[in-house]
């Protein structure tokens, strides 16, 4: 049976960058244009950024966790790896696509594979409207901040402010508000997948808002609209019994 073509890339972190050369010994690195599969080494920043930059490329990522964080890596073991991913189970997943105003009138895009965020800038607690498939929903929320969450980023910053854990493939992503003052018990929100998220920022000059996707940030925002982008797809490889569905089942029982 023909090997698949490996194209390995590294945080650069020392440990990835050590695996990197260990990997880069065993097999053959391929360019990553030309790879069937691949391996990136480090945590979930460095493969959120992996993704988003291969996002053109056919071929699925298989992380190997070299960093702090690895929700969405495999376990890092230089042995064996091509029947490791021979064995791998796929999960799909479709970002989220921002589109952000700013009180100058700059428009600018970006996606998402966790979540767009809107976060306050200044001292003073932002003021934000939402609209959801052109339905005003919320006339003001006072708040630090709020997100809008893919099942896949469920578990990443919005649980940090107490959002829902949304199992893989569910048609739902989350609306969840960051340090909520009014309505102060407002939780946050489920809304379909299809549906498109409007924020508006009220009082931008006395207020500032920045909206992040996926730590690409845009300062000083007016409005920002958000919806999944169907037309995206990032493929994730995981070894068996250990994919996002199970991570997802295990947090919500840890």
């Amino acid at each position: 049976m023909t090997q698949p073509r490996l194209g390995f890339t590294a945080s650069p972190a020392a440990d990835a960058q050590e695996a990197l050369a260990i990997l880069s010994a065993r097999y053959i690195n391929h360019p990553l244009e030309a790879a069937d599969i691949i391996v990136a080494l480090g945590g979930d920043g460095f493969m959120l950024s992996t993704l988003h930059a291969t996002q053109h490329l056919p071929a699925p990522v298989f992380g190997m966790n070299r960093g702090t964080v690895g929700f969405l890596m495999n376990s890092y073991r230089p042995g064996g790896l091509y029947e490791r991913l021979a064995r791998a189970e796929t999960a799909q997943i479709n970002p989220l696509r921002m589109r952000a105003t700013t009180v100058c009138g700059d428009v600018h895009e970006a996606l998402a594979i966790n979540e767009v965020s809107l976060l306050r800038e200044g001292a003073q607690a932002a003021k934000l409207r939402i609209w959801v498939d052109g339905h005003l929903r919320m006339e003001e929320l006072v708040c630090d901040g709020a997100l809008l969450a893919t099942p896949a980023g469920s578990t990443a910053y919005n649980y940090s402010a107490h959002g829902p854990i949304l199992p893989m493939g569910a048609p739902v992503l989350a609306l969840t508000p960051v340090a909520a003052f009014r309505p102060r018990r407002w939780r946050g929100a489920l809304v379909r997948m299809s549906s498109s998220v409007r924020f508006e920022v009220l009082h931008p000059g006395k207020r500032p808002v920045m909206a992040d996707a996926d730590s690409r940030s845009v300062r000083d925002v007016k409005r920002v609209e958000i919806a999944a982008d169907m037309d995206v797809t990032h493929s994730l490889l995981f070894d068996p019994g250990h994919g996002l569905d199970e991570r997802l089942m295990r947090e919500q029982f840890s």
